[in-house]
């Protein structure tokens, strides 16, 4: 008996080998607010049309974000750089994993900052899959991509998403000091789901990342982002909200968990619009100079409307707090 694999399951298969023997998981039907149209304008196809022609790799793409449709319509899209194969196999995550290719891909920061500067972009989002192979984590790759952006296009702010550079010995410290606008490191779920979801991290090393970050620069905005429903309690969202703060985030972003195939983690729940909203009061008033929570709310989803609004919320701040000294 021959047994007939679709394409789709090849390709699931072949991007995601090391879940090739798990066994499915159920898949609930989406809630008709987690829907969203499949990406049909011309500015959409204009804008992957540029990218494939630098040959540049994104995670809108890789990732199946649900918003590529009305980000690529307003030329807004977050490059994926050193590639599109990862070394770790988060359950959660849709980037092929497996063994990358040897080296990086030198002159992939010329062509991001090209494609930024013909896009004309305001705010750029520069993210990369992990690369435990490297010595160091691809440090300086994310430094000379910076560096590449603001000679091509001064006027851009530049947010990254870095990975955690774990055992990179002070690796991060490079990255920091070319002094991004936003940096970004995502704490992904809650510790007691670290185990089955984010395998290859460490909940505390993340967290420390993103303290580094405060320690050396200040002045630098940091942020991190969470997903919900994947089996984490209400109490566990608060608890990582005050870790965040402890550790000086002031970026909050919460959004739902959408499962890529049947071998990834199962979908909890899908949480319903008004918690997320309940999560958006309780994060303010813990502190957070911005918080993003929506269903559909992704770490770069908005990040440039987001980031004026950002930097607007530390000027209100600092005002209010010189205000009695006038």
């Amino acid at each position: 008996m021959v047994t007939l694999i679709k394409k789709s399951e090849q390709t699931r298969l072949h991007r995601h080998p090391e879940k090739r023997n798990r066994p499915d998981t159920p898949v609930l039907r989406k809630p008709d607010w987690i829907r969203v149209k499949a990406p049909v304008s011309a500015q959409y196809a204009e804008t992957r049309k540029l990218l494939k022609s630098k040959n540049l790799v994104t995670v809108c793409e890789e990732a199946g974000c649900p918003n590529i449709g009305e980000c690529w319509t307003k030329k807004h899209a977050t490059m994926m750089i050193m590639g599109e194969v990862c070394t770790r196999a988060c359950a959660f995550c849709n980037v092929a994993t497996g063994r990358p290719p040897e080296g990086l891909d030198a002159d992939e920061p010329r062509r991001v900052a090209e494609a930024v500067a013909v896009m004309g972009l305001a705010h750029v989002v520069i993210t990369s899959v992990d690369r435990d192979d490297l010595e160091d984590g691809g440090a300086m790759h994310f430094v000379r991509t910076i560096e590449a952006i603001r000679a091509a296009s001064p006027a851009t702010t530049i947010e990254i998403l870095t990975p955690d550079f774990l055992r990179k010995n002070g690796a991060e410290a490079h990255v920091i000091d070319a002094k991004p606008d936003v940096f970004n490191h995502n704490l992904e779920t809650v510790p007691r789901l670290y185990l089955s979801i984010r395998p290859g991290a460490r909940y505390y090393h993340s967290l420390r990342l993103l303290e580094k970050v405060k320690d050396r620069d200040p002045s630098q905005f940091t942020k991190s982002g969470l997903m919900v429903g994947l089996g984490e309690s209400r109490e566990e969202i608060m608890q990582v909200m005050d870790d965040m703060r402890s550790a000086g985030v002031d970026f909050l972003t919460i959004g739902q968990y959408l499962q890529p195939s049947r071998k990834h983690a199962p979908i909890d729940r899908y949480v319903e619009p008004a918690e997320f909203a309940s999560y958006e009061t309780i994060a303010r008033s813990k502190g957070f100079l911005m918080v993003s929570a929506s269903p559909l709310t992704r770490s770069s989803y908005h990040a440039g409307e987001d980031f004026a609004k950002l930097r607007d919320a530390r000027a209100s701040q600092l005002a209010s707090r010189l205000a009695p000294m006038a």
